[in-house]
């Protein structure tokens, strides 16, 4: 089954969609009855704001906006649907404890934790102003709160920039531990890099954050995949490690690395401890608007392919790359278009073999 957000909160479905037909199917977390008496009322003032995240067991978790009053008496919150259609939602500021929460994050998807039993959920406040949240861990059965935490940066340790900007997502680690990234406090204090943010899967400790948090959600790298690694995790992490000029006070000179989230060094900015970097490359495109920058790494995840040990990613310079982690080095790349400053986007590899990408709002499909 594939399921799309649509207008009023609804949720659109098809079985079988690798076939070339079918019925399209509605799901509607409050009731298809409420919809239907009041559809421009929900349409225009319902918005699903994140993307769709599935369970095991078919369960389909969302942020959603409530902008207006509804027969429905719906306030901004999450909503979980069940694979026969049921549905039950519960606000943020319920969930939160918080009076000044006032939605989940824009474009930041659900979580579920390995097993199944607990959501993660990143809230903030609206504008105007910095927005600012927690990390939430719900019951994926019943919505109720089990934790939460508030999203802090290391450096200032006053509250982050939860900013709708970004596209971070929270990510569980094979441990369990949940990573989540935030832009700092008080740009550009840190190149407008933020931090990815680390904690245990109750929310109660708060671990090792790495350097660069703004707009990824990182991927999971087994040790066995960089042959050079002689440290004790049991897996890394593959993040962007922009640090740009212009607006920040970085030098242009953007990385992609592989961290150990149980290891640590100084960041290079602050000082504060952080994740040590266990491989970096640096971009390979010059970026005319920085002298000695090169283009970024504007990505939300990237592929990881532990078959040939290596991560696929593309750049803001058009390509997609292959960086062979056992050598170090970018070993292929093919052009995907001109390049552009494209929206952070993930690449993913299908069982086919075959690698999606987006550049500029286009989709490539690169066969093996």
């Amino acid at each position: 089954r594939v399921y799309a957000p649509a207008a009023g909160g609804r949720l659109l479905y098809r079985d079988d969609p690798d076939n070339a037909s079918g019925t399209v199917q509605t799901a509607i977390f409050y009731g298809a009855d409420a919809y239907n008496a009041n559809r421009s009322i929900y349409d225009q003032g319902v918005i699903i704001n994140t993307p769709l995240t599935a369970d095991a067991d078919g369960n389909i978790y969302f942020g959603f906006i409530a902008k207006t009053a509804n027969p429905a008496n719906l306030a901004s919150g999450i909503a979980r649907v069940t694979a026969d259609g049921r549905g039950s939602w519960v606000s943020v500021a319920t969930a939160s404890g918080e009076p000044t929460i006032e939605k989940v994050a824009t474009n930041s998807a659900p979580a579920v934790s390995l097993d199944g039993r607990t959501l993660y959920v990143a809230v903030n406040t609206a504008p105007p102003g910095m927005a600012t949240g927690y990390l939430l861990a719900l019951d994926t059965t019943t919505l109720a709160t089990r934790g939460k935490i508030r999203l802090t940066d290391p450096n200032k340790q006053t509250p982050a920039w939860v900013n709708d900007n970004g596209t971070a997502s929270p990510m569980v680690g094979p441990d369990g531990d949940v990573y989540f990234g935030v832009l700092e406090a008080s740009p550009p204090s840190h190149n407008f890099t933020g931090w990815m943010l680390h904690f245990n899967a109750t929310l109660t400790q708060t671990k090792t954050p790495g350097a660069f948090g703004w707009d990824i959600t990182p991927s999971v790298v087994p040790r066995a995949m960089v042959p050079t690694y002689t440290g004790t995790s049991s897996y890394l992490l593959m993040t962007k490690y922009n640090n740009y000029g212009g607006a920040g006070t970085g030098d242009g000179k953007n990385r992609i690395a592989i961290l150990d989230p149980s290891q640590t060094q100084p960041d290079a900015v602050t000082g504060v401890p952080v994740m040590k970097e266990i491989l970096s490359l640096l971009g390979l495109t010059p970026d005319p608007a920085y002298s000695g920058g090169v283009k970024e790494w504007c990505i939300n995840t990237a592929a990881v392919d532990p078959l040939t040990r290596s991560v696929l990613v593309n750049s803001e310079d058009g390509y997609l790359y292959r960086w062979d982690l056992s050598v170090n080095q970018f070993t292929e790349r093919i052009r995907l278009n001109s390049g552009t400053a494209q929206s952070y986007t993930p690449t993913a590899i299908g069982p086919d073999g075959a690698v999606y990408s987006i550049n500029n709002a286009v989709m490539f499909a690169v066969g093996r």
